[in-house]
């Protein structure tokens, strides 16, 4: 049976493994005194003894000592005796590569926050990071001062996740390609959160510069930075077959309108994650069922771009039926959605259900389309705040039926928030002198806001007219016009006075 090169020898003129680990040559260097410098002038010497030795007349025993020596430096590492000799047996270049030159890229690794079972894991599966002078490159840039501000700011787990899934060779130009997102506009200060963002191996080792420089380029016409840096992941995708088809189609559904595509973009980056089939479903689905055009369905999109994570199954197509089965026409649907387009999105059994029931409590009949206004208005408050502004009118004295008609008028009354109502109605009643159900008639005075426009109009025309005052008329003249009548007011007022005080003498 031949013997076992890398087993450890039993002579006692080799020393123990216990010897290794108590010698200084394992002690690890403070990273105060480590440097890409040092470490790239130690593999030189190291490598240049170790051919001297090579080609001398003690090679054999060179490679013997330095296999030996790694054996109880792996196993300080959690590997085990058979591990080592797999690892040995399949790598040449551990075999012939000096022994401090593998101790201080561990090192290295270990000062990038690679260690413990994460890097005797990363070792069985990729033990050419321990030779591999691409490797050298990358840690350097890594962890060097440099002015890109990166040492420390890369997650460990992204380094890990970099050595584990990279060819070495892919390294190549790493430095590069990351400069080449500062040369297209990427913020120095924002860099280490795109670089911690995307998959660096899809997003630059797979990629050559070149194609990295093209997809940048053509990302700049539809939002560049601001687009990568709302969702690095975008760099992930593959220029040819993901972003030119994604994007294409979103430019083609809006009429080639490339100011408007990047508007959906930007609110929705996330949009490009989907395929083209994907997009293509949701958009088909609308104009077959719902009878929505093309160009009714992309100012939609440009409304609401989160439409294509709702599922056509579960969610559009039972939605777009209630709508239906409520009356609403075509054009209906089309009105409806741009003004409540999260009806599309929002969950069922925890959401709408709960306030379908609220809302035929109060006396809305099913399958009509007072109800599907109703429920588009509702899509913006939570069901407790649904609940709450039902409870406020109820506390100042309204009915049902009185909240029914009012919100046949004037649907946005069950969207408010029920604190501000409540503000308001308390404005109305005590310092107006008004009686609640003067709302009745005019429900939108509980839109408009309470300091900007109530209690300033109120107190401006209450010095000229007294408190007997519209509030229709009170509230919804423009400002412009409400300026121009005040001013003309105040003036008469003024001359009003003037004349009564020339009398008086």
């Amino acid at each position: 049976m031949a013997a076992n090169p890398f087993a450890l020898p039993t002579n006692s003129r080799f020393p123990t493994p216990s010897f290794y680990f108590a010698s200084s040559s394992f002690t690890h260097l403070p990273l105060s005194n480590f440097s890409c410098l040092s470490l790239r002038n130690r593999l030189f010497l190291t490598c240049r003894c170790d051919a001297l030795t090579v080609n001398g007349n003690h090679s054999s025993t060179a490679f013997s000592d330095s296999g030996i020596m790694l054996f109880p430096l792996f196993q300080e590492m959690g590997l085990n005796e058979k591990e080592t000799e797999a690892i040995l047996g399949t790598n040449a270049a551990l075999r012939i590569t000096p022994f401090e030159s593998i101790r201080s890229r561990i090192q290295f690794l270990q000062s990038a926050g690679v260690n413990g079972l994460a890097l005797a894991r990363l070792i069985v599966k990729q033990p050419d990071i321990l030779t591999s002078e691409e490797i050298d490159a990358l840690l350097c840039f890594i962890l060097d001062d440099n002015n890109l501000g990166l040492k420390g700011k890369i997650e460990r787990t992204q380094i890990e996740r970099l050595l584990n899934a990279s060819d070495t060779g892919f390294l190549v130009g790493f430095e590069s390609k990351v400069r080449l997102l500062l040369q297209f506009g990427i913020p120095k200060d924002k860099l280490v959160h795109v670089l911690n963002t995307v998959n660096l191996t899809k997003a630059l080792c797979l990629k050559s510069s070149e194609e990295i420089e093209r997809t940048l380029a053509f990302l700049q016409r539809f939002g560049g930075v601001d687009l990568i840096l709302r969702r690095p992941a975008i760099l992930n995708y593959d220029l040819e077959t993901q972003l030119i088809p994604r994007i294409g189609f979103l430019l083609e559904l809006s009429g080639g309108d490339e100011n408007a595509t990047a508007i959906v973009l930007r609110k929705f980056p996330f949009i490009l994650a989907y395929t083209v089939d994907h997009l293509k479903d949701h958009v088909e689905f609308l104009n077959s069922y719902a009878g929505l055009s093309y160009e009714e369905i992309f100012r939609i999109v440009l409304v609401y771009p989160s439409l294509f994570s709702a599922s056509r199954k579960r969610k559009l197509h039972p939605r777009i039926d209630f709508l239906k089965q409520c009356g609403l026409s075509s054009h209906d649907i089309f009105k409806f959605l741009i003004k409540a387009p999260l009806f599309l999105s929002l969950s069922f059994e925890d959401n709408l259900v709960n306030k379908l029931v609220f809302l035929v409590k109060i006396g809305y009949e099913n399958r009509t389309k007072e109800l599907a206004l109703a429920m588009g208005a509702v899509t913006r408050c939570s069901c407790k705040n649904l609940q709450e502004v039902i409870g406020v009118f109820l506390n100042y004295g309204l009915t049902c039926e009185d909240i029914l008609d009012m919100s046949k008028k004037h649907p946005q009354v069950l969207q408010y928030n029920h604190e501000s109502l409540e503000e308001k109605l308390n404005y109305l009643i005590e310092e107006m002198g008004r009686e609640v159900g003067e709302i009745l008639s005019f429900p939108a005075f509980l839109g408009y806001k309470l300091d900007g426009r109530i209690k300033h109009r109120f107190e401006e025309k209450r010095k000229v007219l007294g408190e007997g005052m519209s509030i229709n008329k009170l509230l919804s003249v423009s400002a412009a016009r409400f300026s121009t009548k005040s001013k003309t007011k105040k003036r008469l007022s003024t001359i009003h006075d003037l004349n009564e005080s020339e009398e008086g003498k």
